[in-house]
């Protein structure tokens, strides 16, 4: 099945991105994308990171994945981890896990199928050692930071790309 928006169910589109422990891979996916919306000048758009684990909630973003962030020019020292609940999933248009173990508990939490997808789903280079997951870095060298943010990176383009056509006035939507 080909990615596919789900659309906006009120003003604006809110998309939310989730992994464990929201400071290494969502946090970094939050940034880039929030970043490619700004550049690509899509109002209305509002992306939020979440862990489906609540053991660093309050904490800042994974001091790698910081590193990596500020190396490539983008800056995530305002990130605070949050936890996914059952009620947040109403708040949003779109939901995407970074890996199959995120989809299915955020299934279980009420996240409709429809604004559901793994994040990758969007990657013109899908496949690979990690299939469709984005690889939890947390245990490893700085290397595997790095590689996360350029899928991440590469992923975010595709994503930006079918914001900006749902942003055209003859998709039907608008996202302002």
């Amino acid at each position: 099945m080909t990615a596919q928006l789900p659309a906006p169910r009120g003003e604006g589109y809110r998309i939310a991105v989730v992994c464990s422990g929201n400071i290494c891979r969502s946090p970094v996916a939050d940034v880039v994308l929030n970043d490619k919306i700004a550049e690509a000048g899509l109002p209305g758009i509002t992306v939020d990171s979440f862990g489906t684990g609540g053991w660093h909630v309050g904490e800042g973003i994974d001091h790698r994945s910081g590193s990596s962030l500020i190396a490539a020019g983008y800056d995530g020292s305002r990130h605070r981890a949050r936890q996914f609940g059952p009620g947040v999933a109403s708040d949003y248009d779109l939901v995407l896990a970074m890996d199959a173990g995120h989809f299915s508990q955020l299934g279980s939490l009420g996240v409709p199928h429809e604004r559901l997808w793994l994040f990758r789903s969007w990657d013109p280079e899908p496949d690979g050692p990690t299939g469709g997951d984005v690889p939890d870095p947390f245990y490893g060298g700085p290397a595997g930071f790095t590689d996360v943010l350029v899928m991440i990176e590469r992923t975010a383009d595709g994503i930006v790309t079918d914001l900006e056509a749902m942003a055209q006035p003859d998709v039907g939507h608008r996202l302002s």
